[in-house]
């Protein structure tokens, strides 16, 4: 258990404000900074604790394997996930009737910790879900 609250990032203070009265202040600091900020639904993220390794499953809808890319440095694996989108449609004359595009992006960073390499973290990806799979720390 001592990996998991790392993993979730959670700290004695995790609850302390999730009441309603503190919605939409929790990306404030993105906001402000110009940064991106998570959408709901994006990325929720699943951690199971089995006899000998951490299972991380992250909800990426509409994302394809290729959009996704793993970082592994400093004791923190980054999960980055980008996506561009157009659709063109044109009549016979080549005049527009429509144009539509899509971009997104999202990131997300769990602490796994300082002993932690490439070769010890086993990813899939199937149906918008990136299993992430690594050794607890006492197993490698």
């Amino acid at each position: 258990m001592a990996m998991f609250p790392s993993l979730m990032n959670d700290t004695m203070f995790s609850d302390l404000f999730d009441d309603p009265f503190f919605e939409g202040w929790r990306n404030v600091d993105h906001a402000v900074a110009g940064g991106p900020t998570m959408q709901t639904g994006m990325m929720n993220t699943d951690v199971r604790e089995t006899d000998k390794d951490y299972i991380v499953d992250i909800d990426m809808p509409g994302f394809r394997k290729d959009d996704i890319s793993l970082n592994l440095q400093n004791g923190y694996l980054t999960v980055s996930a980008r996506r561009d989108d157009s659709h063109e449609d044109k009549d016979g004359n080549g005049r527009w009737l429509r144009r539509e595009r899509y971009a997104s992006s999202c990131s997300r960073s769990f602490y796994v910790g300082e002993d932690v390499k490439d070769s010890d973290i086993h990813a899939s990806y199937k149906d918008g879900t990136l299993c992430l799979e690594m050794p607890m720390p006492d197993m490698r």
